[in-house]
């Protein structure tokens, strides 16, 4: 094609190049002086990222397909699982005195924290019983009347315990200690590992409890420990390979979607043999996606969505029992570098790597900033060593804090992200809203929140986790398709994209695939 320019185009042309010229040139020059050259580099706004998280699949997490736990033989008593016990004869409840430390007593009218105990789970019927400062319920001594102690730091063989249920009540338990002799309640004022007989499951048997069972977790850890070591490569392997295909790859290409975010569990860096309960195969199964996701073009977000100690307590970070350890010590931190530094070794050639997220939703105030920053930091170094071009995305902290707060470590650094994740979810405020005010909380409170982390001279900004659910009873189907479309609207102004929780799930409206296939959610348009 031939352009006509006249002399005055082209002298202003020629002037606007020159300055252009000189101002990059100034640029380079001054970032070399300093070391290095310091262009920061910002998505392309035609190629902001809409993407979908493939969560549930290399994480689990049991909310979204509960079948995966129908084959677990007494999987209403997994690790972590929450129990209380009440003596049939006392009418009282067991409670390790002053959280842990000493006797466990039964005296307690009602339950609460140190009346609680955690499973850690040994088989379908045996147990260590973890207190409320952390230490394990265990029998002192042998012979006589042994007192049953909360002690132990580290569960040893005194502190495994069986629960016996009775054939047609499930929750009218007797717990068998190490020597074969049962846990019984004969006062208020110590309970001990004494009782011989069998004595029924009447009221008048001491060594009768009822036990109330709640919070059982049902992540990565409860899934592959309930199965054991024989069955669960075989179910997990099964779901890995049927739960996200490459069919759905297609799917995503076609519906308007260009990433996905992929959460993995940090023992995916030991894979094929992962420590106990874990077992091998996500790997490949993260290969598969790499592949499938270049074949249809998309761009792929690796998460580490479960770091090693758990960084939040919850089942989504393959938590055992529902403690934080993450960041407590330097070891989970270099830890959770090594694995970064792998996923990043492994992916960097690949021309689909996207981003790499380095930790999901710490928690504060359990993991400090100066923890997560220094953390962030190395996890960053790491990406660097084998791609320039990779963005490094940092999870905001769950809690009451400045969203701001990593700022002045990203804003030093090259791109860089910071992953805020939106829910109408989760708090009281929202039990009550309606249709239109949840609507309206987005429009305004989350739109000023984004408004507030996006800056034009700081890190890029991730809406990394959104969904279309919400509290409202009885909402319609045009309902939801408003509260969709605000969403997009205001989370699309994020400077890096967004992400909606989750691309599959059997909760159909936090399952992408099923609202674009039943008309909730259109992406193509936009």
């Amino acid at each position: 094609m031939i352009m006509k320019v006249n002399s005055n185009s082209k002298f202003t042309f020629l002037c606007s190049s020159i300055l252009v010229i000189c101002c990059i040139q100034s640029m380079i020059i001054g970032s070399q002086a300093a070391g290095r050259v310091d262009l920061k580099l910002s998505i392309n706004p035609s190629l902001k990222v809409k993407a979908v998280n493939l969560g549930g699949w290399l994480v689990t997490e049991g909310w979204m397909k509960p079948s995966l736990f129908d084959g677990i033989p007494n999987n209403d008593l997994l690790d972590g699982t929450q129990i209380q016990l009440r003596s049939v004869t006392i009418g009282k409840y067991v409670c390790a005195e002053n959280g842990g430390g000493t006797i466990l007593v039964a005296n307690r009218d009602s339950a609460s924290g140190w009346e609680t105990f955690r499973l850690w789970r040994i088989d379908e019927n045996t147990f260590n019983f973890r207190v409320f400062s952390n230490q394990f319920a265990g029998v002192q001594g042998n012979g006589g009347s042994p007192p049953v102690v909360a002690e132990a730091t580290t569960p040893r063989a005194s502190e495994i315990f069986r629960i016996v249920r009775k054939s047609d009540d499930k929750n009218r338990v007797r717990i068998q200690a190490p020597s074969g002799l049962f846990l019984q309640a004969k006062t208020q004022d110590l309970v001990t590992a004494d009782y011989a007989g069998d004595g029924g499951w009447g009221d008048d048997n001491p060594s009768v409890f009822v036990m109330t069972v709640f919070g059982t977790p049902r992540g990565e850890f409860q899934i592959t420990n309930g199965y054991g070591p024989e069955k669960a490569p075989q179910v997990m392997r099964e779901h890995w390979n049927t739960f996200i295909v490459e069919d759905d790859f297609r799917f995503m290409s076609q519906n308007g979607l260009n990433a996905v975010r992929i959460p993995v569990g940090w023992w995916i860096a030991s894979d094929p043999s992962p420590p106990k309960p874990f077992v091998g195969g996500s790997l490949q199964a993260l290969d598969n996606a790499f592949t499938w996701a270049q074949k249809y073009g998309i761009k792929v977000i690796i998460d580490l969505h479960a770091a090693p100690g758990s960084q939040n307590g919850n089942e989504h970070s393959a938590t055992r029992d529902g403690s934080l350890e993450w960041g407590k010590t330097d070891a989970t931190v270099q830890q959770s570098v090594a694995v970064i530094d792998f996923l990043a070794s492994r992916y960097a050639k690949r021309p689909n790597l996207l981003a790499v997220e380095l930790i999901n939703e710490p928690v504060a105030p359990a993991v400090t900033l100066e923890t997560l920053s220094n953390y962030y930091q190395l996890g960053y170094n790491a990406v660097r060593k084998y791609s320039s071009t990779a963005y490094v995305i940092m999870s905001n902290r769950l809690g009451p804090i400045d969203t701001r707060e990593l700022f002045p470590l990203a804003s030093g650094l090259q791109l860089t992200v910071i992953d805020v994740h939106y829910y109408n979810l989760f708090s009281s405020i929202f039990d009550n809203m309606s249709v239109q005010q949840n609507i309206d909380f987005v429009n305004n409170n989350r739109s000023s929140d984004l408004g507030y982390v996006t800056t034009s001279n700081g890190p890029l900004t991730f809406v990394g986790e959104w969904v279309a659910e919400w509290q409202v009873s009885g909402a319609t189907k045009q309902d939801f398709q408003n509260f969709a479309n605000a969403q997009l609207q205001v989370y699309g102004r994020a400077s890096f994209g967004w992400a909606y929780w989750s691309y599959k799930n059997v909760n159909n409206h936090w399952s992408l695939q099923w609202m674009i296939q039943n008309g909730y959610i259109s992406l193509t348009s936009r």
